[in-house]
């Protein structure tokens, strides 16, 4: 081998970028999706009311038939929200021939009445046993025997 002759260059892997094409910033996400940072609040608060219905549904087998939801807003046309009454923020729809009973619990007039992520937490379970017990004919405490303590 002739020592004199010029060694090509080693081909390396391509480097990572940590700034997009203009020089901006990162690219990509910031955290790695299991990471709770890059979920929602949405997906944190659909978390929250499955927490309630689970928690119920270990207590009360027969709630596996029942369908939990969140909505944004009640609906207008929902009949629920009238002038002069505080908005709902959770609602009951009983079962028809063709669909299970439906417990909804709405997102934004939660959020509005709870400070921190606890407190929405422990507002989110108050509703959701309100509305379950509502469904069974009880009282919230004989639901959850929990139910109104902080």
């Amino acid at each position: 081998m002739d020592s004199s002759a010029p060694t090509p260059p080693i081909p390396s892997a391509p480097r990572p970028r940590h700034r997009d094409r203009h020089g901006r910033g990162m690219r990509g996400p910031i955290a790695p999706p299991q990471v709770p940072l890059s979920l929602s609040r949405a997906d944190a608060f659909d978390d929250l009311v499955r927490d309630a219905a689970d928690r119920l549904e270990r207590r009360w087998p027969q709630l596996a038939d029942v369908e939990f939801a969140v909505q944004e807003v009640p609906w207008p046309q929902d009949g629920l929200a009238t002038e002069g009454e505080p908005v709902p923020l959770g609602r009951l729809i009983s079962a028809a021939k063709d669909r299970p009973s439906r417990i909804v619990v709405y997102r934004r007039p939660v959020e509005i009445r709870a400070k921190s992520r606890d407190e929405r937490a422990l507002l989110v379970h108050e509703i959701v046993v309100e509305q379950v017990a509502e469904l069974l004919g009880l009282s919230p405490e004989n639901v959850d025997p929990k139910y109104g303590e902080d």
